[in-house]
């Protein structure tokens, strides 16, 4: 039988990502492809590198992308850089904190927890004692979890961290561009995160950076595959365990060697490209506080339609707002009102907090007024046709307060 051509519906992503692409990222994407030894295709790829740097605050020189969702890049950092019994301490404040243990423990790890409730953040001494009292080989973090919309300080672990001799990764996938994030400044070693938040873009592509204390420990462990080695490579260490996600084999794929790996993903890489150019030349000090006030205009909107914020709000992360869900009112019936009545998505949650509170993001190209408005107007609908009685307008009002101040 014939099947149509792709043809989605029109949505506006309002929850905690993906959100809609930046057309100029999509445009992009439509390029051509080049292959992937093309003199133009490695200068593309070392321009994004250079980009990348600006978007991390860093001068690492191994800044690139590992091809895969951002689930990729934490994957491609951590079996690089933890070797079976390597200790490792990774504080929990959500959803993601989890996943962070979980790989570890793939990686055969040692992995040592410290929690906090749902909705709050670690005070950084908290993470520095249990460092000092595990004494790992690394520190493993999230800086923003969607899960609980919380965004944990960070800039006191690095400079602890390496007087200590420990190494630091940091996943940045929700907060990068969206919150001020300083990877040199704060001296943290490695960070991971993805386009399809506050860069503006699809899932797919997974930028990351390393430091050179990072990179020594990767490259302590290259192996080059046979085929196209040469005599002068010899074996190091402990072999990483994952080949695609071997960041020895991508550090030598995107370096001079040009050392193949895999067959660039070309198509990603004109969006991430562009998601990165895009961010510069904005500048990401107004990147920033472009989130902060379309954040802040939607979690003041939220507040005035009656609904309660979640969690400890002076440590919220700029581009998503958790709302406790009205007693009496059908969490998932109002999502659905949302999506069919409206085309507009806004997300539950996870864990203790599935079916408790909405997620509601703005993040990316979808940080901007009308996006905001829009949301709000369609929210106050589905909460007065739920039964309860938000003031006439109350929201769109109280945002527009906070654009106008």
């Amino acid at each position: 039988m014939p099947v149509a051509p792709i043809d989605p519906p029109p949505r506006l992503l309002m929850g905690p990502g993906p959100v809609n692409a930046d057309p100029r990222v999509l445009r992009a994407m439509s390029a051509q492809l080049v292959g992937q030894y093309d003199p133009w295709m490695t200068a593309s790829m070392n321009e994004t590198m250079a980009l990348y740097r600006e978007v991390f605050r860093t001068d690492n020189e191994a800044t690139l992308l590992v091809d895969g969702t951002s689930r990729a890049g934490i994957e491609a950092a951590l079996v690089s850089l933890l070797e079976p019994g390597d200790r490792v301490v990774v504080p929990v404040l959500g959803r993601f904190g989890h996943l962070l243990r979980e790989i570890a423990e793939r990686c055969g790890a040692e992995v040592h927890t410290i929690e906090t409730a749902w909705g709050t953040v670690f005070d950084e001494e908290e993470i520095v004692e249990a460092v000092r009292r595990v004494r790992p080989k690394l520190l493993a973090t999230v800086q923003g979890d969607t899960s609980t919309t919380m965004c944990q300080p960070l800039s006191a672990l690095g400079p602890a961290c390496r007087e200590l001799g420990v190494l630091t990764y940091v996943d940045v996938t929700a907060s990068l561009a969206g919150n001020t994030f300083a990877m040199d400044d704060w001296q943290l070693d490695v960070a991971t995160a993805g386009l399809q938040k506050c860069l503006g873009g699809p899932s797919g592509s997974a930028p990351i950076s390393l430091s050179e204390a990072a990179v020594e420990v990767v490259d302590g462990r290259r192996h080059v595959e046979a085929g196209i080695r040469e005599a002068s490579d010899d074996d190091r260490g402990e072999r990483i365990r994952s080949n695609y996600f071997d960041l020895a084999m991508i550090l030598d794929y995107w370096g001079p060697r040009r050392l193949n790996h895999h067959t660039e993903a070309t198509t990603m890489l004109y969006g991430a490209r562009e998601c990165a150019r895009l961010l510069v030349e904005e500048g990401m000090d107004a990147a920033v506080e472009r989130h902060r006030l379309h954040g802040a205009a939607m979690t003041a909107g939220a507040a005035a339609l009656g609904l309660a914020l979640f969690g400890d709000q002076a440590h919220k992360m700029n581009n998503v707002v958790a709302v406790e869900i009205p007693d009496g009112v059908d969490g998932d019936a109002a999502r659905a009102a949302m999506l069919s009545d409206f085309g507009i998505e806004i997300g539950t949650s996870f864990g203790p907090l599935h079916g408790k509170v909405w997620r509601i993001g703005t993040m990316g190209w979808n940080a901007r007024h009308d996006a905001v408005l829009s949301t709000l107007a369609a929210l106050e609908q589905v909460l007065r046709a739920a039964g309860t009685a938000p003031t006439p307008g109350a929201g769109v009002a109280a945002a527009k307060e906070v654009y106008a101040a």
